[in-house]
């Protein structure tokens, strides 16, 4: 099964300052501020809705197609990324922009000073799908993440016309999207992906109700943090999947990406749904063990053991032939 993920491609720039914030600004100066600070680390991560995702199927060797747009600076991610198991053969490379960036400095408050630069993630609008397909052989689904909104629009509207199934997960597009903008991205999706609060958010600003987004969709999976995923389709059982037991809790940026990675893995296996959230889960553990979304090693064995500890040996023996 060949999968496309389309989505961002940024690079994250993250900075602690031991100070306060606070302690530096002037109450009758806030008009005019100018402030430098001295930062104490600098951790530069690998970032990107889209290439996280991919990272986490190429570890699964689901061969993802990586869709998105980058800088003249992206030569070494794309490395990375070609040695973990991801096509990047349909990766824009901008003439004039560079990757999109996040820069944030952290206080010792956990305040937070940030900006996304968004780059060359403006001109994934311009990327074809039928040229990616044509290369790769035909797409059998196209994962639509958060991007540039041209891009999503363009993207979801080609998947129609050619008849492509499309997976809709706006995330953190989601706040500046519109009703229409998400009715639009979502109607006739093969699978609509989001957490509890997009979902009542998607439910608000569409007008629809639970059971009018169901009509509209093949499968609504909604992620429940800590608590695991319901998978809901119309007229068919609810399936709910909890997840594995934590070793650590690191940081938690970057699980809804390796929760995607393991489902979208595991259709592309051929997996059932319930098994595909499993995988999920399992990935989006591993995420939150580890400080980076790309930094986490999926070892098999490993992998395999604690497959078998959360859900069962007759799970783990289903899974295992796809990760040897």
């Amino acid at each position: 099964m060949r999968i496309a993920v389309s989505g961002s491609i940024a690079n994250d720039h993250l900075m602690t300052f031991p100070g306060r914030f606070a302690d530096q600004l002037v109450g009758d100066q806030l008009h005019t501020v100018y402030l430098s600070f001295l930062v104490d680390t600098l951790e530069v991560r690998r970032g990107g809705v889209g290439a996280n995702i991919c990272f986490g199927m190429g570890q699964l060797g689901a061969n993802p197609i990586l869709v998105g747009s980058a800088g003249a600076d992206f030569d070494e991610y794309r490395a990375w990324l070609d040695r973990h198991g991801v096509d990047t053969g349909s990766v824009r490379i901008s003439e004039i922009l560079h990757t999109a960036r996040f820069v944030c400095t952290t206080d010792a408050d956990h305040n937070q000073i940030g900006s996304f630069y968004t780059g060359a993630m403006s001109e994934a609008r311009l990327i074809e799908l039928k040229t990616v397909a044509d290369r790769v052989g035909g797409l059998d689904l196209v994962h639509i993440g958060a991007d540039d909104p041209e891009a999503m629009l363009r993207h979801t509207e080609e998947c129609r016309t050619r008849s492509i199934p499309f997976a809709a997960d706006y995330s953190q597009q989601l706040a500046r999207m519109e009703g229409e903008e998400i009715r639009t991205l979502t109607e006739g999706a093969a699978y609509l992906f989001n957490n509890e609060y997009e979902k009542a958010l998607i439910e608000t600003k569409t007008g629809w109700s639970a059971q009018e987004v169901l009509e509209r969709v093949d499968v609504w999976v909604t992620t429940l943090g800590a608590r695991g995923v319901r998978i809901e389709r119309l007229g068919e059982p609810t399936i709910e999947v909890r997840c594995p037991e934590e070793n650590v809790k690191a940081d938690p940026t970057g699980a809804g990406d390796g929760f995607r990675a393991g489902f979208l893995a595991g259709l592309a296996w051929g997996a059932s749904l319930e098994r595909s959230a499993q995988v999920g889960c399992m990935v989006a553990t591993l995420v939150i063990e580890t400080v980076g979304t790309q930094e986490y090693t999926l070892a098999r064995g490993p992998f395999i053991e604690r497959f078998a500890k959360a859900y069962g040996q007759e799970a783990a023996d289903e899974v295992r032939p796809h990760l040897l």
